[in-house]
């Protein structure tokens, strides 16, 4: 793959990023993006379909992931980034969906802080923001 199309590729993988958290209130039914927006510390938990959320979340996890994975392959070429990083992705998957459950079916006020944070990486793609300069340390240091 030449460096101009692997550009181009990165670019326009970069911009389904942009894509998806820009229309996220059209694509994915998330009535916690409304609730977050506003002084939620002194409001109740919005209603909500636990199964349609979860799924949504999900949905959105493996899309951000599937591109960021993308991101990272076109950057490092290197099927062994890319396996580790599906490694990292699939436990914090698990971790961060059992926890956002927890929070979900157990709505406290005092845990609306962590309970956005832990949502934040289930729908945003942070956990490219981590890996990005990590593997490029980590090829630095060979």
């Amino acid at each position: 793959m030449s460096k101009t199309v692997r550009y181009i590729t990165l670019i326009i993988l970069f911009g389904l990023l942009v894509l998806i958290r820009f229309f996220e209130d059209v694509l994915f039914y998330d009535p916690y993006l409304l609730f977050f927006e506003n002084d939620y510390l002194y409001i109740d938990s919005p209603r909500r379909e636990t199964l349609k959320l979860v799924l949504f979340t999900t949905l959105r996890f493996l899309l951000n992931s599937g591109i960021s994975l993308g991101i990272l392959y076109l950057i490092f070429r290197d099927k062994s980034v890319i396996k580790f990083a599906g490694l990292i992705y699939i436990f914090a998957y698990v971790f961060l969906l059992a926890a956002f459950l927890y929070f979900v079916i157990n709505p406290r006020q005092e845990d609306y802080y962590l309970f956005f944070n832990i949502r934040r990486f289930l729908i945003q793609p942070l956990i490219l923001v981590v890996l990005l300069p990590a593997f490029y340390y980590s090829k630095i240091k060979r």
